[in-house]
Formats: structure tokens, sequence, C-alpha cells
């Protein structure tokens, strides 16, 4: 099967085709599992790249859905108009959200809701009389999207500098991990939010716009916010009159066993931002969801939302994330992931971290990282090393041993697990057990190249 035609995302392209890689091609899935072209199966220990929350049994019902919806009012934009659709799926995620959230702005993924939440937070500020906050800050190595706008606020460099200054003037200060940092606990929390205060007194307070976060940072390996963080987040904004973003388009609608990560972690933001598993990956939807103060600001008389997207709040769409959202309810999807998250946590503990090549497993949820170290410890492979372990060794590793999981070297170099939330004991050992053997012979290829 030729693949030539066809544009791979974040892709060496000339890595695959004739004088490449065989480009792995998934044919169809079930239940925790993807098939490729060849019949081979893989547990899909990423929820195909966070999105695949309920897995793949539930195609029958988002048919039947899809069918009545598309044969009832195929498409309306929500400019201007509505539908029943996205009404009620913005009646039912305010219901879900943390306290003070009003209302949804629908979009098709999740570079659009971060995009969403920065136009909708300028539209508070102009409103409010104040135009001078064009100013956003975010953290070390976060990844908060590809547009313009959204790639201002990522702050891993090699993402960015290809494309010239930022749309958005964004100050990064550190991240919330405690691996091999000298602080822990209550004391790092302090010096992290004394880092924030220093930077937005050095930008100016009358010129940030947002501070915008993920609960749990993805890029870097699952990130957990140390005690207060969040809570701390919220009184510094609310001191200098700055938004508070919480980006949950990777942690939201499951992930941690929660629909909103970040009440997991006693956050109180202005502006959530969701996507990946909205609709469960069964149709691509995001959304904005917007707090009192700035939906108030919004519904002015004579202010103009100035943003718009064509598909986003598409009757399709919407449809199929009501459906999933159903699902979660009746299958217990939540009470699973909060069920099962110590086991898999005490599983990653006894198989992975004890492996030399492990220096640290952490996460929330069905959402965990093991960082990969040359001693067991806190110590880091060189460059070469971690450019042929997480682009050449472990990748092919992961296909040999069929899980799916994600190789990633934005800061050091992880393996990173997000299983899919209805996976129960025997999927979990699997995926544990899989990256276990991965790892495994991960550091014995190393070993014997001699890099």
């Amino acid at each position: 099967m030729s693949t030539e035609s066809l544009l791979l995302h974040f892709t060496a392209q000339g890595a695959y085709g004739p004088d490449g890689k065989e480009l792995l091609v998934l044919d169809r899935a079930d239940g925790p599992y993807v098939f490729d072209v060849h019949g081979k199966r893989y547990v899909d220990g990423l929820s195909s790249l966070f999105c695949a929350q309920i897995g793949y049994s539930f195609g029958e019902e988002m048919a039947a859905v899809a069918g009545e919806q598309l044969t009832r009012l195929a498409f309306n934009t929500n400019w201007g108009t509505a539908h029943p659709p996205a009404i009620a799926l913005a009646e039912k995620l305010v219901e879900l959200a943390p306290e003070g959230i009003e209302s949804a702005f629908f979009t098709s993924g999740g570079s659009e809701s971060v995009e969403t939440a920065w136009k909708l937070a300028r539209q508070y500020h102009l409103v409010n009389g104040e135009p001078r906050r064009r100013k956003a800050i975010a953290r070390d190595i976060a990844y908060h999207g590809v547009t313009l706008g959204a790639l201002s606020f990522t702050g891993v460099p090699r993402f960015k500098e290809p494309f010239g200054e930022p749309a958005i003037p964004t100050r990064h200060v550190s991240n919330t991990n405690p691996f091999r940092s000298a602080l822990q606990g209550e004391e790092l929390t302090a010096a992290l939010l004394a880092e924030l205060e220093e930077a937005i007194e050095q930008e100016g307070p009358e010129e940030v716009a947002i501070v915008i976060a993920e609960p749990i940072q993805n890029a870097g390996g699952c990130l957990v916010p140390p005690p207060g963080y969040w809570p701390g987040l919220r009184e510094i904004c609310d001191r200098h009159g700055i938004l508070l973003v919480a980006d949950e388009v990777i942690s939201g609608c499951g992930r941690l066993g929660e629909w909103f990560a970040c009440e997991r972690y006693g956050a109180r933001p202005d502006l959530v931002t969701i996507a990946k598993g909205l609709t469960s990956a069964y149709a691509p939807m995001g959304a904005a969801l917007a707090g009192e103060k700035v939906t108030q600001a919004l519904r002015t008389p004579g202010v103009t939302l100035m943003h718009g997207i064509t598909f986003g709040g598409h009757p399709l769409c919407a449809a199929i994330a009501l459906k999933n959202i159903e699902i979660f309810a009746r299958e217990g999807v939540l009470e699973n992931v909060r069920r099962l998250e110590p086991y898999l946590r005490r599983r990653l503990q006894e198989e992975v971290l004890t492996l030399p090549i492990v220096g640290d497993v952490r996460g929330d949820g069905f959402f965990f990282a093991a960082e990969m170290t040359p001693d067991g410890d806190e110590g880091r492979f060189s460059a070469e090393q971690v450019a042929k372990l997480v682009k050449e060794i472990v990748p092919r590793l992961l296909l040999e041993h069929g899980l799916i999981a994600r190789a990633d070297d934005r800061g050091d170099p992880v393996l990173q697990i997000a299983p899919p939330l209805v996976a129960d004991e025997a999927v979990l050992d699997e995926i544990v057990l899989a990256m276990r053997a991965v790892l495994s012979d991960a550091g014995e290829e190393l070993a014997r190249s001699g890099v």
C-alpha cells in the first residue's frame, strides 16, 4: 500500500516508503485493541493519542446516532443560529463543569479550543477597558497546540522556531516536574508561585491577559501539580486581574477519573479547553468553556463576539458527544478509572520502576509516564542516546511487542501510556507488561549499540 500521497503529522516524511521503514497502517479495532492491515493485533495503550476514551466497541451506537442526525439535520452553523444538539450539549457540559462555568463555545479540536480561549479572554479585557492586556504566561515544555496563536503558548522551542516570532507575546515559567528537584510538596509550590509572581511583575501586571496551564502537563511526561499549586494560581490571577485558563484538551473528559481534571487539583479556572475525549474520537470536536465573568462581559449590550468556526458545534459531532456522555454514565467509566487507578500505579511501580533504564514513574488516573535514565536514578542520557532511544529503538520495540504507546523527548525521554478508560485489570496488565518488555529490551539494545 503506497503512502506517498499522504503527508503525515509530526513525522519525518522521508522516513517511510520504498527506501525507509514500513508505516503502521491500522485497518480495524475492537474494544481496547487495534489491528493493522496485515492482521496483527496491538493493545492501544495510548487511547489513540488520548482520544478513544471508551475504546472501540460502541461504533454501532454511534452510527445509529449519526444516521438519525444526518437524516434530520445534516448541518447548521452556530453563527447567529443554533440547533438542538449543540444547545443540549452546552447545557450538559455546563452541568458537568467546575463551579462558575456558564457557557460553551464549540470548535473542531484542541488547537481551535485554545485559540478560542485566548480570543474570549482578549474580548473580556477589551470590554473591561484594558486593551493593553496582550500577553500570556505559560509553562516550559508545555504543548498547547499548533495553530499560530496556540503555538505561542507552547513551550517547546523546536516546534515554534521555524515559524518566526510568536503571534502572542508569551512568557514561560517552570513546570511542576518534581523529579530531580531539590524542592518537593509545598516548598515546590511556593517556589513555582513565587516565580510566576515575579514573571507577572516583570511583564507588567496590567499587560498580562491570561495564565494558561494543563491541570496535569502532558509534554515532559504526565507532570502532576504539587499540593496547593492550582489554588495558588487562582489567588495570583485574581489579585492581578488575569484570567486563568485550564487546558484540558488531554486531561479532560475522564482521563483522571473526573470529567474535568482541574477539579481533582482544586482549580477554579475562568476558561477551560477540551477536545480529544469529548466524543471519544468518534467524531472531531472541541470546546472552550467560559466562566461567569467572561460570559457576562460578552453579553454586554452592543458587544459582538468576533470569533467563529464554520464546523464548530456540528450537529453530527454534538449528537455523538451527547451519546458519549450517556455511555460514560451507563458504563460507569469515571468510576472504573477511580477504582483501578491504584492498581495501575502499583503495577507500574512493581514492573516498570524497578527496571535499570527507568528513573521515575509518575501520573494520575489512566495517564502515566516512565522517564528513561541511564542509571535508574537521576542521571541523563546524552542527546545522541535520547534520539536513538526515542526515534529508533523504542518505536520499533513497541510494534514488535504489540503495544501502542508514546515515546517522547519534549524534555527528558519518557514512555507514556493512557489506556482506554474502560480497560479492566487484565488489559492494564497487558499494557504494563508490554511496557516493561519494551523498556527492558531498549536498555539492553542501547548498551549494545555503544552510543
